[in-house]
């Protein structure tokens, strides 16, 4: 409540109480009366009454009705007296209230005034009434705020009105003379209002005195920004005239800087030697309304130029040095040969449609079955190749594709020759980031011969029953031919047999002969995976940028399916050996958990590592594919929540598990998942995994290789719990188990002198392109007699090989390493790169004290591994 509130309130209790006085004054006014009255009539009565008992009795009842009405007029008396003193300490203090409450609005540097709920002035102070000094007029309690406005207008005091200051809400008023003023109203409860009227005149110097600095900062920002780019920048005004540019545009054109001072004029410069680069560009349009063409300089430069117009006239010159993308784009060309190599080597038909139908890319083996010229069917509808009546029989399964689902399926088709085949189809969509369908992977593959054999098998078998239920029916009868029946049907099954066991040795053969081949078919995959590697350690514009990563990440996608593909080849071939040995775990938990820690924190899940210090017994190799599996499938199907990776002990084994909260998995399903080609959908098909479902049937089949358990339970939407069970082992006291390790932080590869040995000169330059951007010294041989010619094998200074196991003429890497060991003083570390995933090569490469790395090298495990091999040799 406000002071002048409280007066208004003492001043009403004050009329109250004077009027209660007043009221109380006059009724003791009539009682005394009365109370005469009485006493007259008591003392004349006498002659009036005959009976003197009964007037005294009478008289005496008068009297204590006049001395009861006499006490309670002298209460009243008394309540009054202590009324009118409280009244009076009331009004002395709201007067002292009202004292101070002017004194505080005098004290307040702001102009204060205060209305009540009419509108009215009831207070102000000096500071509010010196804004209306030397403009005549007079300002007294009673007045307005409309007339204040209208008064303000008349005499002009208020020069210009904005909107409220910047965060405070108040609206800010520009006086005549200059001064700026911030208006601050508040209602008071009891309807009224309260204005302050704010001084910011030296507020709003100040704001004024930053801005401007604040743009004087910028200016030379952006001046100091222009001079460091890295592209070159000319700015040619509507005027004809050159006013900005920096020291690239320069060097670029080869236009004399005096020149450029001397004279601004465009056309003078044109006419002096600038016109191949100065002059604005209209040959090419952009999508986004800028001109763009790219020019070759006389040295063999080339140059991307940029015109970007201007919407007051000019326009603006881009200069970019893109002379190394051309570089890039022939390296990018020769891995899109190599990706082409390995796809049209492998005999299954693969190809890729967009989601519009139209094909985008089809291996040789695909061409041929349709009849098509080489890269004839890039661009064309896929009914335009299959017919109509063939697309519609397989257009449901490719919309369950665009769906998100991958879909096998088999279907006849006619062959070129007029042969009718039937084809296992395999649509895998691809999705993008958002997890929308943009195409779908498409692999075919003939299986006529092996649908023929079972179909040959099942009427065999039929065709044996009818007999053998005709045989029994004349058993007594036909007791001899009977038994040359019998005779005849284990001929039967003896061919059967036969049969089948060639269709299971053909079958061996094919996955022997994938999982033989892995070396070739990674071999230049290797090298495309160097060669971008490089290119992403290197700086380049935006669109570059991106075209590099969409390669790089088809390469990644061909290295995971042909490396997923080779593993299943190689675990049904048996040509995988476990390498079973006790390892303390601790350490192989404890870098898995640092690899997806970061994968999960960008998806932004919560991944806990619960850590343990048990011996097992196992291959840590095979193991960690088990355990990445896991990992694997949580983080994909879970997208909020977190994941737990852990141990528990059991009497005498370890439990590894990987919990999560994701999608879950229906009890009916969890029988599917370990399957080849099965994947785990969330209900109702949404945001689906892209992949050929392998992933837990490599799991499957790499526990059974190393004899561990492994089990699943899950509940639909609240996750799933992935474990294996894993024997507890005693470490031996000297262990020669190779565990990767954390390179450490600092970078020893800083003028690092390497020697890369490598049969494939393909991945040699991928080597030196990728090493060489990381500050080493290279030098890439095909044979240990070409690095003989090229440096001093005893002499040369060196501090670590590369070396590929598998060399030509038979050679090894083993034996070229001993060779270079043989006539050196010092031993040199070793890393020895092979695709060669066999128990014994590992075994010997692990006794001679090298490091062994499988192929396709990623660059990131290479870079910190070679960080690793330094740091312990210096």
């Amino acid at each position: 409540m406000t002071a002048a509130g409280s007066v208004q309130d003492l001043q009403a209790r004050l009329a109250t109480l004077e009027n209660d006085n007043a009221r109380l004054q006059q009724d003791n006014a009539k009682l005394r009366k009365i109370n005469a009255a009485l006493i007259e009539r008591v003392e004349s009565g006498g002659g009036h009454r005959a009976d003197p008992y009964g007037a005294f009795e009478h008289s005496v009842v008068l009297a204590e009705q006049v001395r009861e009405r006499t006490e309670a007029l002298n209460s009243a008396l008394l309540q009054l007296k202590r009324s009118n003193r409280a009244l009076t300490r009331a009004s002395e203090e709201a007067e002292m209230s009202q004292q101070r409450l002017i004194d505080a609005i005098e004290s307040i540097s702001d102009a204060f005034v205060l209305f009540d709920r009419d509108r009215r002035i009831l207070l102000s102070n000096s500071h509010f009434r010196a804004f209306w000094q030397g403009t005549g007029i007079r300002i007294e309690e009673g007045t307005t705020i409309s007339d204040l406005k209208r008064l303000a207008q008349e005499h002009g005091l208020i020069q210009e009105e904005s909107g409220s200051q910047a965060g405070s809400g108040s609206p800010v008023m520009k006086l005549a003379n200059g001064r700026w003023i911030q208006v601050n109203e508040r209602v008071t409860r009891d309807g009224g209002l309260v204005v302050l009227y704010t001084d910011i005149t030296e507020l709003k110097a100040f704001e004024e005195a930053r801005r401007e600095r604040a743009l004087a900062q910028k200016s030379r920002l952006l001046q100091s920004l222009v001079d460091h780019l890295s592209q070159g920048v000319a700015l040619v005004n509507s005027q004809g005239e050159l006013e900005v540019w920096n020291l690239r545009f320069i060097e670029l054109s080869g236009i004399d800087p005096t020149e450029v001072r001397q004279q601004h004029l465009v056309a003078g410069l044109l006419a002096g030697g600038g016109a191949t680069v100065l002059a604005p560009i209209t040959a090419l349009h952009c999508a986004d309304g800028v001109q763009a063409l790219e020019r070759t300089l006389p040295d063999g430069r080339v140059l991307e130029i940029r015109t970007h117009p201007m919407p007051t006239g000019g326009y603006v010159n881009t200069y970019t040095d893109i002379t190394e993308r051309h570089h890039y784009a022939e390296t990018l060309r020769e891995s899109e040969q190599w990706i082409r190599l390995i796809t049209d080597h492998v005999p299954a038909l693969i190809g890729y449609v967009g989601d519009d139908l139209r094909y985008q890319f089809s291996n040789k083996v695909y061409d041929e079955w349709y009849g098509w010229p080489r890269g004839e069917l890039n661009g064309r509808l896929i009914s335009e190749v299959q017919g109509e009546a063939q697309f519609r029989k397989i257009r449901p399964y490719m919309e369950r594709a665009l769906a998100g689902e991958s879909v096998t399926f088999e279907i006849d088709e006619r062959n070129l020759h007029g042969e009718t085949r039937c084809m296992l189809k395999s649509y895998v969509p691809n999705l993008d980031s958002s997890g929308r369908a943009v195409g779908i992977f498409v692999m075919i593959r003939d299986i006529t011969e092996r649908r023929r054999t079972a179909h040959a098998l099942e009427q065999a078998y039929q065709h044996l029953e009818h007999r053998v239920d005709e045989r029994t029916a004349e058993l007594t009868a036909l007791n001899a031919k009977l038994r040359q029946e019998i005779h005849e049907r284990v001929e039967i099954e003896a061919r059967l047999r036969e049969a089948k066991k060639e269709a299971e040795q053909a079958n061996l053969s094919k996955t022997k002969f994938l999982a033989a081949v892995s070396h070739d078919l990674l071999q230049p995959l290797n090298a495309a995976r160097l060669f971008t590697g490089a290119l992403q350690e290197q700086q380049m514009p935006e669109p570059v940028s991106r075209l590099v990563s969409s390669v790089s990440n088809s390469l990644a996608d061909v290295e995971s399916l042909l490396s997923t593909l080779v593993d299943i080849s190689k675990l049904d071939a048996g040509v995988i050996t476990p390498d079973i040995n006790a390892f303390c775990v601790r350490d192989l938990l404890q870098n898995i958990a640092n690899e997806y820690g970061q994968v999960a924190r960008k998806q932004q899940l919560q991944l806990r590592f619960v850590s343990s210090d048990a011996v097992i017994r196992s291959d840590s190799q095979l193991l960690a594919r088990i355990l990445r599996n896991f990992l694997s499938n949580a983080l994909r199907y879970t997208e909020t929540g977190r994941i737990l990776f852990g141990c528990r002990r059991r009497r005498d084994s370890l439990l590894i598990e990987v919990w999560d909260t994701g999608i879950g998995i229906a009890e009916e399903k969890l029988s599917e998942i370990f399957l080849e080609f099965r994947r785990i959908l969330p209900a109702g098909g949404g945001n689906p995994d892209k992949g050929l479902g392998l992933g837990l049937a490599i799991v499957d089949k790499i526990s059974r290789i190393l004899g561990h358990q492994v089990a699943v339970t899950s509940v639909p939407g609240r996750g799933s719990v992935f474990s294996v069970e894993v024997p507890l082992g005693t470490l031996e006291p000297q262990s020669g188990e190779v565990r990767e390790r954390v390179a450490p932080a600092q970078q020893w590869l800083e003028g690092a002198r390497l020697w890369v040995v490598d049969n494939d000169q393909a991945i040699c330059d991928g080597m030196a392109t990728l090493i060489a951007g990381w500050g080493c010294e290279v030098v890439t041989a095909l044979s240990l007699a070409d690095l003989e010619r090229k440096v001093s094998l005893a002499d040369a200074q060196v501090d670590l090989l590369i070396v590929d196991y598998h060399l030509d003429n038979d050679d090894n890497g083993i034996d070229l390493v001993a060779e270079i060991r043989r006539r050196r003083r010092d031993e040199l570390p070793v890393l020895m790169v092979t695709a060669n995933y066999s128990h014994g090569l590992k075994q010997q490469i692990r006794d001679l004290g090298y490091l062994l790395m499988h192929k396709p090298v990623r660059p990131m495990k290479l870079k910190t591994t070679l960080n690793h091999m330094l740091s312990q040799r210096l």
